[in-house]
């Protein structure tokens, strides 16, 4: 079922974006995500080097002695930078079984002042560990490298929906607010196997980009029909966020996927990078073409108890709340007494 998921070769758009050929990349990557939502992307111009050095360095980073990745713990953190034990992540209530570590911009904390959006504290710093120096040139480099294939990509996007290609670039420059994960799914013991190693769930920005290991897993819920979106060498899978979806009204979608824990005596391993806008960056629902505009579903997620709201920084903090608990209750305690 692999063949519902389209393959996109974005090169003739980044070579040449006004070209008879970079149109029908438009058009094709324009369905793929009004669509099914997901795709592989190809021709994306990131060096081979570059994603086997930040897979290789993922993998260095797990087989440091627990202690060691422990020391980093997410919690620390008010910015959600850090690592994260199996388990500490939930989603839909369930706890993940997953290790990670999240990774944002590197920059110093936010000052935050009184009557300031909660969102302004999750700019911040990283951690690291110690013992592997090069790990953040590495992952920085890369995150460089997947910013510019996130802009062609929204651009493309944009000349796909009838507006000028350069339509959300405020949104993105002179920057954004990028996430990373960088993800370790080992085998569930027999006796206690849930078979979630990430749940059912939708992201939040505008593209997200998955680099995977040989190890399959990611899971697309098309109308009800999960859809393996298995390893496909030298492609990244390629899905949108909440915010494309309530700014076209639904017209592109935010789909649901998830993750399975691998069989036993395997573990899974994937780089999931997430091209977010600013914090601040809000999002009215652009005027689409006629033709467009009847196949638009609406922007909301059919959840009430789940709306997207206009401002990223206010939609992603929810899901980040949720999702981490000890860093709510370390350091966002003041809104649960709001």
């Amino acid at each position: 079922m692999t063949d519902r998921l389209p393959v996109i070769d974005l090169a003739p758009f980044v070579t040449a974006p006004r070209s008879a050929a970079a149109l029908d990349v438009v058009a094709r990557l324009r369905e793929a995500c009004h669509g099914p939502g997901f795709c592989y992307l190809v021709g994306h111009g990131v060096a081979p080097r570059l994603d086997a050095a930040v897979m290789g360095v993922a993998r260095e980073f797990f087989a440091l002695p627990e202690a060691e990745r422990r020391a980093l713990a997410i919690a620390n953190s008010p910015h959600f930078r850090g690592y994260t034990t199996l388990g500490g992540e939930i989603t839909k209530g369930v706890s993940d079984w997953r290790e990670q570590l999240d990774v944002g911009p590197e920059e110093p904390a936010a000052a935050v002042r009184p009557g300031d959006p909660p969102w302004r504290r999750l700019r911040g710093p990283n951690q690291w560990p110690a013992r592997l120096p090069h790990m953040q040139p590495t992952v920085l480099e890369w995150m460089r490298a997947m910013d510019a294939v996130g802009l062609a990509v929204l651009r493309a996007l944009a000349l796909g929906l009838g507006l000028p290609a350069n339509h959300f670039d405020d949104a993105v420059l002179p920057r954004g607010d990028p996430h990373l994960k960088i993800i370790r799914y080992p085998a569930q013991a027999r006796e206690t196997d849930t078979r979630q190693g990430v749940g059912m769930h939708h992201d939040s920005g505008l593209v997200s980009f998955v680099l995977q290991d040989d190890v399959g897993g990611l899971q697309v819920d098309l109308d009800g029909v999960l859809v393996d979106a298995e390893p496909r060498a030298g492609s990244y899978v390629m899905n949108l966020g909440e915010m494309l979806q309530a700014a076209t009204s639904g017209y592109l979608r935010a789909t649901k996927h998830r993750v399975q824990s691998p069989p036993s005596g395997r573990e899974r391993l994937s780089i999931a990078y997430f091209f977010h806008p600013r914090l601040d960056a809000t999002f009215a629902p652009v005027e689409l073409p006629p033709e467009l505009a009847d196949e638009a579903r609406g922007g909301q997620n059919a959840d009430p108890n789940d709306p997207i709201f206009a401002t990223f920084g206010d939609n992603y903090l929810k899901i980040r709340l949720r999702s981490h608990r000890d860093v709510a209750a370390a350091h966002y305690a003041d809104l649960e007494r709001a």
